[in-house]
């Protein structure tokens, strides 16, 4: 099994809605979101995927958030900005684009800090 994986950043402010501590109030983060891909087999040319493909979706995916109130950006607009839901989130949006390629999302990690992060796991 052959894994890839790259990574991008946004900047965006938050609130958790419900929280009781300190991120119930306005702050901010650069989120950094490693996509990790998987394959069991190369293509005819040698790769499981182009690195520069992969970024690109990530890349247009994390632009609607970058420099944004998460809260009011869809769906953080509905439901809470956590890193768990911004996760599945970029899942959500990027398992669409891949269907046709021959590779399946293994995971989407966000880091808020150096210190904390998240990884959603398909099933």
């Amino acid at each position: 099994m052959y894994e890839l994986a790259v990574e991008q950043h946004f900047d965006a402010a938050h609130f958790l809605r419900g929280y009781k501590g300190k991120c119930e109030a306005l702050h901010g983060h650069r989120f950094q979101v490693v996509v990790k891909i998987k394959s069991a087999a190369l293509d005819d040319i040698g790769i499981v995927y182009d690195f520069s493909d992969l970024k690109g979706h990530l890349k247009d995916i994390l632009a609607r958030f970058d420099h944004t109130c998460l809260n009011e950006v869809p769906p953080f607009d509905r439901i809470n900005p956590s890193s768990e839901n911004i996760a599945a989130t970029v899942y959500g949006e990027l398992e669409p684009r891949l269907r046709e390629a021959p590779v399946s999302v293994s995971s989407v990690e966000v880091w808020e800090s150096p210190e904390a992060h998240v990884s959603y796991i398909p099933d």
